[in-house]
C-alpha cells in the first residue's frame, strides 16, 4: 500500500487529540503542528508516533495546515481536524482508495455532532469535504478560517463519514465564535467588505432563518434550533466587528 500521511494542526486539543490520531494508526507518517498549546497536546501526539512542529506565531487556518502539509512525506496526505475521527469503515475505504487510486483526490461525508447530538440537517449533513489527496496534488487556500482544499486533477467520493465533534458544549460554541468571527471579520476587511449595524442584524438572522427552516434544522428538533441560534450568534458577532472596524477604519486587533 503507498506511504499515507496524516496532517493535524493543534492548539490545546488533549482531551480528543489522542482519539483523532488513533483512528489512522494505519498512517505511516503523522504530522501535528501546534500553536502554542498549554495542556498535554503535544505530549499525547508524541505518544501517538506525531512528529510534531511548534510555532509561535498563528497566520491563519489555511497557511498553518500549509505548514503540515510542507512537513508530510507520504505518497498520500489525510488532513483531519483535532475533532475529527474515522470509523473502522472508513479507514478500510481510504485504504482501499489509495491501493488502487482512481482520482487525486477524494471527499468524505462529515457526521457533525452538536453538545454529543448528531446533526442531520441544518446545512451539516452530508457535507462533503475533500481530505484525502495524493501529496502534490493539492495545497490549501490562505484563508484565515474556513479553508479548503484546491486539488489539480480529478476528485472522487467516498461513502463512509468522518466523524466530527463540532461543539462539544456551550463553552466549546462560546468559545469558537469568539475566535472565528474574530477571524472572519478580518478576512472580509482584507477583502473590501465593509459592515453596519443593519448588515449585522440581517445577516445574523438570515443565518438563522437558513439554518432552521431553508435548510430544514427544525426536523433535527432541539438540536436543530441550538445549531441555528449558534449560526445566528456567530454571524452577528463576525459582522458587528466588522461593523466596528469600518467604523474606526483601522484594522482589527488580534
Amino acid at each position: 500500500m503507498p506511504a499515507l500521511s496524516l496532517i493535524v494542526i493543534t492548539k490545546n486539543e488533549e482531551r480528543c487529540i489522542e482519539r483523532c490520531l488513533r483512528s489512522v494508526g494505519f498512517a505511516d507518517d503523522i504530522v501535528v503542528v501546534d500553536s502554542g498549546s498549554t495542556d498535554r497536546t503535544v505530549e499525547l501526539a508524541e505518544s501517538c508516533g506525531a512528529r510534531v512542529l511548534q510555532t509561535t506565531d498563528w497566520p491563519g487556518f489555511g497557511p498553518q495546515k500549509n505548514r503540515a502539509l510542507e512537513l508530510a512525506r507520504g505518497d498520500w496526505v489525510l488532513a483531519l481536524d483535532a475533532d475529527e475521527w474515522l470509523g473502522v469503515d472508513t479507514a478500510n475505504q481510504i485504504k482501499a482508495a489509495i491501493t488502487a487510486p482512481a482520482y487525486e483526490a477524494y471527499k468524505l461525508p462529515r457526521r457533525s455532532r452538536f453538545c454529543e447530538r448528531v446533526v442531520r440537517h441544518c446545512g451539516w449533513s452530508p457535507d462533503y469535504v475533500v481530505r484525502l489527496f495524493r501529496r502534490g496534488s493539492g495545497r490549501f487556500t490562505d484563508d484565515l478560517v474556513h479553508e479548503r482544499l484546491d486539488v489539480r486533477g480529478s476528485i472522487g467520493t467516498l461513502g463512509t463519514p468522518i466523524d466530527h465533534d463540532a461543539i462539544e458544549s456551550w463553552a466549546d460554541a462560546e468559545d469558537k465564535i469568539e475566535r472565528y468571527a474574530q477571524a472572519g471579520a478580518e478576512q472580509m476587511a482584507a477583502r473590501g467588505r465593509r459592515g453596519s449595524a443593519a448588515q449585522t442584524l440581517l445577516h445574523s438572522w438570515g443565518a438563522f432563518l437558513k439554518t432552521f427552516v431553508i435548510r430544514a434544522g427544525f426536523l433535527d428538533g432541539v438540536t436543530g434550533w441550538h445549531v441555528a441560534q449558534y449560526n445566528r450568534r456567530y454571524t452577528q458577532a463576525k459582522w458587528r466587528l466588522l461593523a466596528e472596524q469600518s467604523r474606526a477604519k483601522k484594522p482589527l486587533n488580534r
